[in-house]
């Protein structure tokens, strides 16, 4: 159904997508990235359905709950009570530690707007978790939506973050005013 579903929305919004399964793992933080729009995460979304990836994503737990939550826990959301000073880092690496294969969406600069840096947050996550970081990435010019690489932190932050950087560095956003490609 969702594969049906994602390849419709695909086809009448004209994207196409470049997934490539050798840079997704059973287990991985899948980056989403640039984020500068909510359409971002239905291409994303889409793209992952029409390939059979069932992708989570954090969201703000009032959505996941009453009759609308249910269509977006059907999307993949896990909700997080944000009022709560929760550990989202150890929340998420048990996620990891209790699932055979979880590929947890993160949208690392953590807003559509504009940021001076990423959130670090799904560093850490796949460090502890000792899972690998895919590269999900949506590109607005060419409309093409997919997955272009599989990296395995070395534990080297600035050179970890530099090779994430450039792969981000030439990929178009919605709206480019609102991303900035110096993500550390």
């Amino acid at each position: 159904m969702k594969k049906l579903i994602a390849s419709f929305i695909l086809f009448i919004s004209g994207w196409n997508d470049d997934y490539q399964e050798k840079y997704l793992a059973d287990k991985c933080v899948m980056l989403a990235a640039p984020h500068t729009s909510n359409w971002d995460l239905l291409f994303a979304m889409c793209v992952y359905w029409r390939n059979g990836v069932a992708a989570k994503f954090f969201i703000k737990d009032t959505y996941t709950k009453g009759l609308l939550g249910y269509l977006f826990r059907w999307l993949g959301a896990i909700g997080v009570d944000r009022s709560k000073h929760t550990n989202l880092v150890d929340f998420a690496v048990n996620l990891f530690e209790k699932n055979d294969i979880l590929v947890l969406l993160v949208p690392a600069e953590g807003t559509r707007k504009r940021v001076e840096r990423w959130r670090t947050g799904f560093y850490h996550i796949a460090t502890h978790a000792k899972v690998p970081v895919s590269l999900g990435f949506l590109d607005y010019k060419n409309k093409i939506a997919g997955v272009g690489g599989l990296h395995h932190l070395t534990g080297d932050f600035k050179a970890d973050m530099q090779g994430i950087q450039d792969f981000y560095k030439d990929i178009p956003a919605k709206y480019p005013e609102l991303y900035n490609k110096q993500i550390y």
